[in-house]
């Protein structure tokens, strides 16, 4: 039965056990005895507490409607309200679902487009970079050590400081040009290229272990270069703001997919800290190719950040670094 039917099958309840009092052989004195009130009070209570329940119960999927619509997130999709309710209570909460699929929908394709878009910026900055900066910083190079060559004992430190210079400026252009559109990744695929990220990130205070187990499935270009990518981002997060002085990256086949796990021994998060743009950006990466992303405080403190592309439910991130 609908909201509407539901209030009006009560209301005329109402006035008809009324008009039927009113013409029965009920009567209420003047003034009102004890009695007549007592009867009075009891049936406007009870058709009150009727009306209340009624109410209630017809109106409850509408709050639950609202506390789905507050909790919605665009950036953790799947969730929906329970259709449940009056028709017209279930008809909305069906449309409001149909709303979120396609909202969802938009979004991901609008993403894909800016992704793609991205990426496609990206390649063209780091071949500028590696074909007019770098060419140009190797002819200054040359130069510099003609002039070393011919220039007095008193200016060959100087110049000398120039082609230390400037060779250290081209090795940091070819860094950012690797960085941003990672070469190895096309020419010798994803297992090579997460090894050459980790080995790039071995530093001094910081020592990236990986781990590629047999098996992988074959993975088309997206998914490599969304995994690449969220590697990349929760490893550079590791090395500029855990104080981490181990990682670990692992890539392991599962059930119809792979699991990408980057784990540190650093702060973590803490309970309270906010997703950054860097977890949105990899929170986006996973949902161009339908991946589950889970980022948060690691079994054993930390920082660990999953990405499975399978569509069965993660545990929570985590595991003790040994």
């Amino acid at each position: 039965m609908s909201l509407f039917w539901r209030i009006f099958a009560l209301n005329a309840l109402g006035l008809v056990v009324a008009a039927a009092l009113l013409l029965g052989p009920v009567t209420v004195s003047t003034p009102v005895l004890p009695a007549e009130a007592f009867v009075i009070a009891v049936g406007l209570a009870s058709l009150l507490t009727v009306n209340a329940v009624v109410l209630r119960v017809g109106l409850a999927p509408l709050g639950r409607l609202a506390r789905a619509m507050t909790d919605a997130d665009l950036l953790h999709p799947g969730a929906r309200a329970v259709v449940s309710g009056p028709v017209e209570t279930a008809e909305l909460i069906r449309t409001y679902n149909a709303m979120l699929d396609r909202l969802e929908t938009e979004r991901a394709t609008s993403a894909a487009r800016a992704l793609s878009a991205q990426e496609r910026e990206r390649h063209r900055i780091a071949r500028e970079l590696h074909d007019e900066v770098g060419q140009t910083l190797t002819a200054v190079l040359l130069q510099l050590k003609r002039v070393a060559d011919r220039a007095p004992d008193g200016l060959r430190g100087e110049v000398g400081q120039a082609q230390e210079a400037t060779r250290a400026g081209l090795d940091e252009i070819r860094r950012i040009a690797r960085r941003l559109r990672p070469g190895v990744l096309d020419e010798l695929g994803l297992v090579s290229a997460l090894r050459s990220l980790a080995a790039e990130f071995t530093t001094h205070g910081l020592t990236v272990r990986p781990e590629v187990r047999p098996g992988l499935p074959a993975l088309t270009e997206e998914t490599e270069l969304v995994l690449y990518r969220v590697a990349q981002e929760a490893l550079t997060n590791t090395a500029r703001h855990s104080g981490a002085d181990r990682a670990e990256l692992h890539l392991r086949p599962v059930a119809d997919g792979v699991e990408l796990l980057v784990r540190d021994n650093g702060r973590g998060p803490g309970p309270t800290a906010g997703e950054g743009a860097g977890v949105l950006g990899m929170r986006e990466r996973a949902l161009l190719i339908g991946a589950t992303f889970t980022f948060g405080p690691g079994l054993g403190g930390g920082t660990a950040v999953r990405l499975r592309t399978a569509s069965a439910a993660l545990p929570p991130p985590g595991g003790e670094l040994p």
